[in-house]
């Protein structure tokens, strides 16, 4: 029988690894979250770029919240998160066969076995039904797991294809799953309605005791950081204002609303893309070291911005 969130000992930790990811920055983002969050008025919590959900697990563990809602434009996302709710026990079997098979390998076995899995995860993509849960999604969520765990430096990123496309990493004892986290995830997950589709897709679930935490792709700092392929689809300027209207749309319902997002001034002090798109809100900034840069001299601490209505 899995835990009540009562009783969940410690706050759930993503199962993937993502670019942009919010673990390292919890307790800095939890000092810029609402009062109301703290003192128990916020009802609903929504976060619609759910990623690998390191804010949603730490706010779902931590505070009252009565009703959560997460989505994301990444069916794989989709399928991972809806597979952990429904059948954990029957994934955490299966990454057990895979995990198992994979650390007897040696390394060349190890590669091949990854290139094996991305073209099976690629190939099937196609055949799977995102209107109706189905036993194979619990293969392919494996499969997902693998891969990122697995593949240089922890990405996932699609080509405009939609075809996963990292290589191989190179490790010799990778963490690929964590049993327990697993099924704390999966009781997380329990108390959550999770959606397919873009951003704009949680306007009808908010209300005036709402929190909205927005975490989209990052907008670029440099021609040499442009890492917005988690999906098909881009995520350019146009996207981002399209985000700050929705925003301003979504302030006048009353909600409470937080939003992350690089800061270009850690490359050009001029830059105000920002501060113009979001004038009249606070804007805040806190530290955070990003290692998605394949040169590891160049994984530094940088700013990044939190965009909050109150």
């Amino acid at each position: 029988m899995l835990l009540t969130l009562s009783t969940i000992p410690t706050v759930p930790k993503p199962f993937l690894k993502w670019a942009g990811g919010k673990s390292q920055l919890i307790e800095q983002i939890n000092n810029f979250f609402p009062n109301e969050l703290f003192n128990g008025s916020i009802k609903r919590y929504i976060e619609p770029f759910i990623g690998a959900g390191a804010v949603f697990f730490y706010i779902a563990h931590k505070y009252d919240i009565q009703e959560l809602f997460i989505s994301d434009i990444n069916a794989e996302l989709v399928i991972a998160y809806k597979t952990i709710q429904y059948n954990v026990n029957d994934l955490i079997k299966i990454l057990s066969e895979i995990t198992t098979k994979y650390l007897s390998f040696d390394e060349i076995e190890k590669s091949k076995y990854f290139y094996q899995m991305r073209t099976q995860f690629n190939s099937q993509r196609k055949h799977i039904n995102l209107d109706n849960y189905h036993f194979e999604w619990i293969e392919r969520t494996a499969q997902l797991i693998f891969l990122n765990k697995t593949c240089f430096n922890g990405l996932f990123r699609v080509n405009s294809k939609g075809d996963f496309n990292v290589p191989a990493g190179k490790y010799k004892k990778p963490s690929i799953y964590d049993p327990e986290n697993l099924k704390s995830v999966a009781q997380i997950l329990q108390n959550t309605q999770i959606y397919y589709g873009d951003f704009t897709e949680c306007e009808k679930f908010v209300n005036e005791k709402t929190f909205v935490y927005f975490d989209p792709p990052y907008r670029p700092i440099s021609n040499t950081s442009n890492f917005t392929s988690y999906s098909q689809l881009p995520f350019n300027d146009s996207e981002q204002l399209k985000l700050r209207d929705y925003f301003k749309k979504l302030d006048n319902k009353g909600a409470l609303i937080m939003l992350s997002n690089s800061d270009p001034k850690n490359e050009n002090i001029n830059d105000n893309f920002f501060e113009n798109a979001y004038a009249g809100y606070q804007i805040e900034r806190v530290r955070a070291t990003r290692n998605i840069n394949s040169n590891a001299l160049k994984r530094n601490s940088i700013n990044e911005l939190l965009i909050m209505n109150y």
